[in-house]
């Protein structure tokens, strides 16, 4: 069966529509699904070494300024639930050049996801084979992937191409049933550390906070903790495919944010109280803290407390659960790529479907990148920071679109009405900019320049005609070139991260503060006049219809 779409650009005629068979479990746990990956089985030991105990902070923290983003997307994705919507929002508000630049930074960090837990699966299963080695990189200990697990790695990023080629119903049967399994182990863990060993006297004995309040906040974007919470977009990715978004999509949005944070500073928790107050003595403080088999750091830990049966465990689960999140990512990165075609800022090839309503070129497209990204980024380690920085950039448009179409279309129906909207936004926006900033220079300049290559690439296709339609410079250039050269200077001039240390700890937050009103505010003032805006609803109504719904 085939649909016809209107003419216009980024429409694909005759393509088969996606498939609406996500309902609210299923939406839900497609979220928590992808926050629940293999950021919770490396993020404590991580998030202590750089915070110590006030790690539990660090992860509370990172939790809130997470929630307060994804509130922004709980609006926007009932107001339009279209699947691709991180991409497609922004071209809403401010057109086609704003909704191009996150579209880029989107796809570069989802098409990013598969390949690191891949990594993650293999690291952990290294105990059983040489799928990685050890190495110290710039004065830190990874886990490359050797030839084998190159190997291994690549079937793995075929086998989540297949599984979802066969269609979104499939995946989220699947994916309910692993989510059941991670959320069980997970918190097995917790309840099996808190009763087995809790040292109390680790919360104090090397200082609480060894590495001070720059620790805290340090390790909220750089050992995981920021990535490990980054799943709840596939609430939003994937609105377009739920049987109910009005009320689906916040509930997924919101409470997978919730739900997760809390099993995380549980996790934590019982982490720090579990770890031999011996082996804080040989590593001095929690900085240097390392275990044998320190490839699998809760695994080691159930060794060495003698749950054994629960290291097995984990290391199942170290398959099981970045196996999922692989799964979801390059569901959503095939779906970004959509997106992106049907704004009209993409070949239109990757907005085709097969008959199951599966964007398979967008699939092949991951796949490929995939393969590409184990090659500079061959660990975990390596890969984390990247990947929040780019998330959290891509997620920094949202809290604009929101307040731009509270202006252009004040009257239109919000079934998620987010109260404050303004303030919310700009705290979102402004914690936004801060996490970026956290990751640091070395981080950051790679980040960076990957949003000048997609630049040239949006030249490119301009210039051999694949993509159509306006670039709408002035409503998103105006604010987006800012935006980002100023966070480049200000994470060049920053403390963090290889970074000059011109602007201090203590200083980097009110000028970040400041920093963001200015471009919040511009912005909001180059908005696209509302009769334009409503030339981009209609479009996008006629999009939803094609896909088998009305927006509401």
């Amino acid at each position: 069966m085939t649909l016809d779409a209107p003419d216009r650009p980024g429409s694909t005629t005759g393509s088969p529509r996606l498939r609406r068979d996500v309902g609210v479990v299923g939406l839900l746990f497609a979220s928590v699904g992808s926050i629940i990956g293999s950021g919770w089985l490396f993020g404590a030991l991580n998030a202590a070494r750089e915070a110590g105990p006030a790690a539990v902070i660090s992860w509370a923290l990172g939790g809130l300024m997470i929630l307060t983003i994804a509130l922004v997307y709980a609006e926007l994705g009932t107001m339009f639930p279209i699947s691709g919507g991180v991409v497609r929002f922004p071209h809403l508000a401010f057109g086609s050049f704003a909704s191009y630049t996150a579209g880029w930074i989107t796809w570069v960090a989802t098409a990013t996801v598969a390949p690191i837990e891949v990594e993650g699966a293999l690291q952990y299963a290294t105990k059983y084979g040489p799928f990685t080695a050890k190495h110290t990189v710039d004065g830190e200990i990874v886990h490359t992937l050797t030839g084998l697990g190159y190997l291994l790695a690549v079937v793995g990023m075929a086998v989540f191409v297949v599984i979802n080629y066969f269609g979104i119903r499939w995946f989220a049967k699947i994916n309910n049933v692993l989510v059941w399994w991670k959320l069980g182990v997970i918190t097995l863990v917790v309840v099996a550390f808190l009763f087995t060993a809790f040292h109390s006297d680790n919360f104090t004995s090397h200082s609480f906070r060894p590495e001070g309040w720059q620790g805290v906040f340090t390790a909220i974007a750089t050992s995981g903790i920021v990535f490990s919470y980054l799943g709840f977009r596939q609430g939003v990715e994937l609105a377009g495919e739920t049987s109910n978004p009005r009320r689906n999509v916040p509930i997924a949005v919101i409470g997978s944010v919730v739900l997760t944070g809390l099993i995380y500073v549980a996790l934590q928790v019982a982490f720090i109280a579990a770890v031999n107050p011996s082996d804080l003595t040989k590593s001095d403080g929690w900085a240097k803290l390392e275990f044998t088999n320190d490839f699998g750091p809760l695994a080691a830990i159930a060794t060495l407390i003698g749950l054994g049966w629960l290291a097995t465990l984990l290391y199942i689960d170290a398959i099981v659960s970045p196996a999922d999140t692989g799964l979801i990512y390059t569901t959503v990165t095939a779906r970004i790529s959509y997106g992106a075609a049907k704004n009209g800022n993409a070949p239109e090839s990757l907005a085709s479907t097969t008959s199951h309503g599966v964007p398979l070129v967008s699939l092949v497209v991951s796949f490929v990148v995939g393969l590409i990204v184990f090659l500079p980024f061959p660990s975990w380690q390596q890969l984390v920071g990247f990947i929040t920085s780019a998330t959290v950039l891509s997620f920094g448009s949202g809290p604009l679109v929101l307040s731009a179409l509270r202006r252009q279309l004040p009257d239109a129906e919000r079934p998620f009405r987010l109260p404050a909207g303004d303030a919310l936004s700009l705290l979102a926006f402004y914690c936004s900019n801060l996490i970026v900033f956290w990751a640091g220079w070395t981080t950051d300049w790679k980040l960076f320049a990957a949003v000048l290559l997609g630049f040239v690439v949006l030249a490119v296709f301009h210039l051999l005609g694949k993509v159509s339609g306006e670039i709408e410079w002035r409503s998103g250039a105006t604010w987006v070139v800012p935006w980002l050269a100023g966070l480049a200077l200000l994470s060049w001039l920053g403390p963090y991260g290889g970074g000059q240390g011109t602007l201090s700890f203590g200083w980097s937050f009110p000028v970040i503060a400041v920093f963001s009103v200015v471009i919040f505010v511009l912005a909001v003032s180059v908005r696209l006049a509302p009769a334009v805006v409503r030339d981009h609803v209609e479009a996008s109504q006629q999009e939803a219809e094609v896909e088998g719904r009305e927006l509401v």
